[in-house]
C-alpha cells in the first residue's frame, strides 16, 4: 500500500491536534483541579455528578428546614416554660388562699393573678419570625384576644387561631409539624397548650376563675374547683414541654444524619469531579513530551522540501 506524503502529513497533523487537545485538557485540569469540566470529557461521570449535586441540594434544604424548626422549637420551649412558671405561682396562690381570712390579702392575690393572666395572654401570642406559635396556621391576627373590665382586669379570652399544623420535610418522605396549638376542643389531633378538651386544660379561663373567686372571697370554690383545674393545666403544660423536648431530640438526630450525608455526598462529588493533581501533572508531562517528539519526527520526515506540500 502506497502512502503519499500528503497522507502522511495529514495524519501527522491529526495526531498533533489530538495531542495538543489532550495537553490543553490536562492543563485545564491542573489549573482548575477538576477532571470533568465539559460534558464531553466524561458523559457518564457528568451524569453521576449532576445526580449527586441534586441530592446534595435537597439534603441542604432538609438541613435548612431542620435549623428553622429547631429555632422555632427553642422559642416555643421558652414560652412553655413561661406557662409553667405562671402555673406554679397560680397553684401556690390557690393553696395559700384556702387558709386566708383577710379580704385584703385575697384582693392582693387577685391583683397578682390578674398580672399572671396578662402574662399568659402575652405568652399565648408569642411570635417567631412574624408567625404566631400557638395560632395554628392562621397568622392574620393574634390567636388570643382578651376582654377587660373598666378596672383593667381580664374577664374573658377568645381563641382566634385554628387547629391546623404546618409541616416541614426534614428527610425523604419524613415531615414534622412542630407547631403547638393554643386550643383544641375537637377531641382529635394535637393537644392544645392553653385549652384542650381531652386533658381538661383551659389555663386562661381557670386563671380568670381563680381571680374571680379571690375577689369574691370564695375560698371554698378555690379549694374545690380552682386548685384541681390548675393541676390539670399544669399536667397539660408538662405534656407539651416533654413533647417539645422529644421533638428537639429528634430534630438533632436528623440534623446529624443530614450533615453526615452532606459530607458523604460532597466526598463523592469530589471523587468524581476533582483531578488527582500529581497524576494529572505526570500525564501532562507525558503529553508534552509526546507532542514535542511528534513535532521533531514530523520535521525530520517532512523537512526535505516545502515543494513537497505544493505538488
Amino acid at each position: 500500500m502506497r502512502v503519499t506524503s500528503n497522507g502522511f502529513s495529514n495524519n501527522l497533523v491529526t495526531q498533533l491536534n489530538q495531542l495538543l487537545e489532550r495537553q490543553n485538557r490536562l492543563q485545564t485540569q491542573a489549573a482548575t483541579g477538576q477532571k470533568v469540566t465539559l460534558p464531553e470529557d466524561d458523559p457518564a461521570a457528568v451524569r453521576r455528578i449532576l445526580d449527586l449535586q441534586a441530592e446534595s441540594r435537597t439534603n441542604t434544604q432538609y438541613q435548612g428546614n431542620i435549623a428553622r424548626l429547631k429555632e422555632s422549637a427553642t422559642t416555643t420551649f421558652s414560652a412553655l416554660q413561661g406557662f409553667k412558671t405562671i402555673s406554679d405561682r397560680a397553684g401556690e396562690i390557690a393553696t395559700l388562699a384556702d387558709g386566708l381570712k383577710s379580704r385584703e390579702e385575697l384582693n392582693a392575690y387577685a391583683t397578682e393573678v390578674g398580672n399572671l393572666i396578662k402574662q399568659a395572654v402575652q405568652l399565648a401570642n408569642t411570635k417567631d419570625r412574624g408567625n404566631f406559635l400557638f395560632g395554628g396556621t392562621r397568622n392574620d391576627g393574634p390567636p388570643y384576644v382578651a376582654t377587660s373590665d373598666p378596672d383593667g382586669r381580664v374577664t374573658s379570652v377568645t381563641y382566634q387561631g385554628n387547629t391546623d399544623i404546618a409541616e416541614s420535610e426534614i428527610a425523604e418522605n419524613v415531615t414534622v409539624g412542630l407547631q403547638s396549638l393554643g386550643a383544641n376542643s375537637s377531641g382529635n389531633g394535637p393537644r392544645g397548650v392553653v385549652t384542650d378538651s381531652r386533658s381538661g386544660g383551659d389555663f386562661l379561663n381557670h386563671l380568670i376563675s381563680l381571680q374571680s373567686n379571690l375577689l369574691s372571697g370564695n375560698v371554698a370554690a378555690i379549694a374545690a374547683t380552682d386548685r384541681p383545674q390548675l393541676a390539670r393545666d399544669e399536667e397539660n403544660i408538662l405534656h407539651h414541654i416533654s413533647a417539645n423536648g422529644v421533638t428537639q431530640s429528634r430534630l438533632e438526630t436528623t440534623r446529624n444524619l443530614a450533615e453526615s450525608r452532606g459530607f458523604s455526598l460532597n466526598a463523592r462529588v469530589s471523587q468524581e469531579a476533582d483531578a488527582d493533581l500529581a497524576q494529572t501533572l505526570v500525564q501532562l508531562s507525558q503529553s508534552q513530551t509526546a507532542y514535542q517528539a511528534a513535532l521533531q519526527s514530523g520535521a525530520r520526515l517532512l523537512g526535505n522540501s516545502l515543494l513537497d506540500y505544493l505538488r
